[in-house]
């Protein structure tokens, strides 16, 4: 089956329905794809909050854009940083427009959070369930756009390029050009082609790539490997940021995230021993950046030979924490856990990838015709390292821009309507799925083991010479097979690692996210 529209949008996280309703219109017909249900996404996991300057009294752009450097480590971006810093008050007013509803305090003001690596208190919120409350809204407005055709458990297998219509595409073709997707609709196992004037990747992270992870097992990395296998550029994958604080309770996969605004309401990280001993690590205590927090935590744990450290915020009203964070209380509660009388057992966890398919200031990719917003995107914001709840209004930042570059544009591109339909002749499905899953779980190891928080040239060596066997293996079958959700999902996974790997072996110093016992001095 052929669809035609002029916006095709992978992914129906913040970033992708944020860009779905600023650019449907009467003249406008979008696709929105998504590989399970509108509701699942990073963006419903998110917890802290959405950073903006709004207190003018005591905060400033400037205090914001520095902190935001500093995360970084000055390796960010500048003006990437000052477009979204100062975009922010009017993409917020976007996502109240939209239905979303952050909490204020009595006085009407909003109540403002402050998290690690902040100098101010500017995180808006909506009690501890900030994302649920942004894609419960966007949803609603989304499913009620009559512009909008909502594609459900559809998965994009490619990408298509000059290279389906018989034309030799290398890194160096300076014109290479997105003409849409081949999209697997699951409830039919059929590949559809999907053509668009403009294609928008948003497709969320790679978190899944690793075992312990706060993210959706969806977050494959499908965007990044789709543009990859195209000759896309794509940037700083070796900067993966382990969110120090998920709740520790074997078993659970995804992580469930113990937010960094508890950090910033006071709460204080303890040893195994009960003992606090961020001091040792940062002048900032619990509320230095991630990346600090993460490694102390992991030498702590790597110390005392145990699994998890504590989070105590026990010394605070319990009323207000409570109150604060619900649904931290009740999680916690469900595993025999009072957080107002007992500590909570945390480790770190695969969180958030600050690089991704690098665009320019419209969200534009090195591929004509597809724009990346979102985290599968490298904007150069987060540089090293993402400052907390710089990540969601990133996303819609971007994705008014890449909605305005776009429809300036989308007059001048044409639908290509000679490209071949998928393809799939003399293949079948395969006879043995543990062949699939085996794989996806010696993948999860790999990175683990390998390419964690800490790591070394020896280590990354090891990981790449077993991912090239898996690759091999996976590739044979790809070409033999019906594509499938779990097949596409772990080719895309191993082509996210091997790039995860591969930059973070060029990458001769101890930076940001970075860090290895190589290189270990800036």
């Amino acid at each position: 089956m052929v669809q035609q529209y002029d916006y095709l949008v992978i992914g129906s996280g913040i970033a992708g329905m944020s860009f779905a309703l600023k650019v449907a219109g009467c003249n406008s017909r979008v696709a929105l794809v998504c590989k399970s249900a509108l509701e699942e996404a990073n963006t419903y996991l998110a917890q802290g909050g959405v950073a903006s300057v709004t207190n003018l009294a005591v905060d400033n752009f400037e205090k914001h854009i520095n902190d935001t450097m500093i995360a970084g480590d000055w390796l960010s971006d500048g003006a990437a940083v000052e477009k979204v810093v100062r975009d922010a008050p009017e993409q917020i007013q976007f996502l109240i427009d939209h239905g979303v509803c952050f909490d204020k305090n009595e006085n009407g003001d909003f109540d403002l959070h402050r998290e690690g690596g902040h100098s101010e208190f500017r995180i808006l919120h909506h009690a501890d369930n900030t994302g649920a409350e942004i894609q419960t809204s966007l949803v609603e407005q989304v499913r009620s756009n009559p512009y909008i055709d909502i594609y459900d458990h559809h998965l994009a297998v490619e990408i298509i390029t000059q290279h389906h219509l018989g034309r030799t595409v290398t890194r160096r073709s300076k014109d290479i050009t997105c003409y849409g997707a081949y999209i697997l609709d699951e409830d039919h196992d059929t590949i559809d082609t999907f053509l668009a004037r403009v294609t928008l990747m948003a497709t969320g992270g790679v978190g899944a790539v690793y075992t312990t992870t706060t993210n959706p097992l969806i977050a494959t990395g499908d965007g990044i490997a789709m543009v990859y296998r195209a000759k896309g550029t794509v940037e700083d994958m070796e900067f993966i940021q382990f969110h120090p604080t998920a709740l520790y309770h074997p078993g659970d996969r995804p992580s469930f995230l113990i937010t960094e605004a508890m950090r910033g309401y006071g709460a204080v990280l303890r040893d195994i021993e009960g003992r606090e001993f961020m001091h040792k690590y940062d002048e900032r205590l619990s509320l230095a950046p991630r990346d600090i927090v993460a490694r102390a935590i992991d030498s702590e744990m790597k110390a005392s030979g145990s699994d998890h450290v504590y989070l105590d915020v026990t010394h605070k009203d319990a009323g207000q924490t409570r109150r604060h964070f619900p649904n931290i209380y009740e999680k916690c509660l469900s595993l025999g856990i009072d957080i107002t009388r007992d500590y909570i057992p945390v480790a770190p966890a695969a969180h958030y990838l600050c690089g991704g398919i690098k665009v320019d200031l419209n969200g534009e990719s090195s591929i004509k015709r597809l724009y990346a917003v979102g985290e599968c995107s490298c904007t150069g914001l987060h540089g090293g390292n993402r400052l907390a709840s710089n990540s969601l209004i990133e996303a819609v930042v971007y994705a008014d821009a890449a909605a305005r570059h776009a429809q300036l544009h989308i007059d001048d591109y044409e639908l290509r309507t000679d490209v071949p339909e998928w393809n799939d002749e003399g293949t079948a499905h395969p006879e043995e799925m543990v062949l699939i899953t085996q794989s996806m779980k010696e993948v999860n190891q790999i990175m683990g083991y390998y390419v964690g928080i800490v790591r070394s040239d020896l280590r990354l060596q090891r990981a790449w010479s077993r991912l090239d066997i898996l690759n091999q293996e996976t590739e044979r079958l790809f070409k033999v097979s019906k594509p499938s959700r779990p097949l596409c999902e772990l080719r895309n996974m191993i082509n996210v690692a091997y790039l995860i790997m591969r930059q973070a072996m060029a990458r001769k110093e101890s930076r940001g996210l970075h860090y290895t016992v190589d290189y270990p001095h800036k």
